[in-house]
């Protein structure tokens, strides 16, 4: 009896086998190919931006600096226009916008006009409790992220403590945000000027942050602010901003926005999450796949 019994479990076995052949699961998508086209659509999107892709690029009126020939730049109209297709909300103060050709990473120049900008505090950068300030800031601005549909962001430390270089004048540090997407670094540098501050955001993945910082100052040393808006250009009667560099960091600027409409914030793309972060007075946080497809999400995520 026994092999009766098992040469009908073979033909039942066998008989879902057939059912199931008619209905065959759909085919295992290739991660690799799917990259690929991802990557295609993306350039075609990016195309459509006006690119500078040699030459001198020009900063508004107040700077310059070459495009590396790995590069390429966008103008100011044009780099509001990218930020904006992100899905953020932008300050349309953007002067430019220099990224490399595949997108790795990116930089986006502001100017903020708050004055001449006195270093007498450089040896006050405590990192610790301008860290406190920072996140008190950010509490702050996230019952309008609230008001917005966004997620909340949160200080999260220092991936760079405040520096300060006497010599080129500038100011640089980077911090990690969390929200509930995860978590970003922005790479901050601050450019004084004569009339005000040149606010340069680096915007990279932050598993790339190191690799790429020798790269972005390379790129950065062609910067040049122009005749009589240098640092040294500065003369008796010129306005002085009410802010030093600690308050650059705690988000003095951003209380200087408000006064004046000018949106200060800080950019963070990281891309493994696919998500762009603009930190300002009023911010937002959008996927930049949404430039990609040209899809607007109902219930966005940040």
């Amino acid at each position: 009896m026994r092999a009766p019994q098992l040469l009908i479990s073979s033909l039942l076995l066998t008989s879902g086998s057939a059912a199931f052949a008619q209905e065959p699961p759909p085919p295992a998508v290739d991660p690799a190919a799917a990259a690929a086209a991802e990557a295609a659509e993306s350039e075609k999107a990016l195309a459509a931006f006006a690119w500078q892709n040699e030459g001198v690029a020009k900063l508004g009126t107040r700077a310059t600096m070459n495009i590396p020939a790995e590069m390429r730049f966008l103008g100011a109209a044009e780099a509001s226009r990218l930020v904006e297709a992100m899905g953020n909300l932008t300050s349309k103060q953007e002067l430019g916008l220099l990224a490399t050709k595949n997108m790795d990473w990116f930089v986006v120049f502001f100017f903020d006009d708050i004055g001449f900008v006195k270093d007498d505090d450089k040896d006050e950068l405590d990192a610790q409790k301008m860290a406190t300030e920072m996140s008190d800031n950010l509490l702050g601005s996230n019952e309008e992220r609230r008001e917005h549909g966004l997620e909340e962001l949160h200080f999260d430390g220092w991936a760079i403590p405040p520096r300060y270089n006497e010599q080129t004048k500038q100011l640089e540090w980077a911090h990690r945000l969390r929200s509930a997407s995860g978590t970003s670094v922005n790479f901050n540098t601050r450019i004084l000027g004569r009339k005000g501050v040149m606010r340069v955001i680096l915007v990279t993945d932050p598993e790339l942050l190191e690799a790429t910082l020798p790269a972005f100052r390379s790129a950065m040393e062609s910067f040049t602010f122009v005749e009589q808006e240098t640092y040294a250009s500065y003369r008796e009667g010129d306005k002085i901003a009410e802010y030093g560099l600690v308050a650059l960091v705690a988000g003095g600027v951003g209380a200087v926005a408000v006064k004046t409409g000018l949106l200060a914030g800080a950019l963070a793309f990281f891309k493994k999450g696919a998500k762009l972060i603009v930190v300002a007075v009023i911010a937002a946080l959008g996927g930049i796949k949404k430039l990609f497809t040209g899809k607007k999400d109902p219930n966005p995520t940040a």
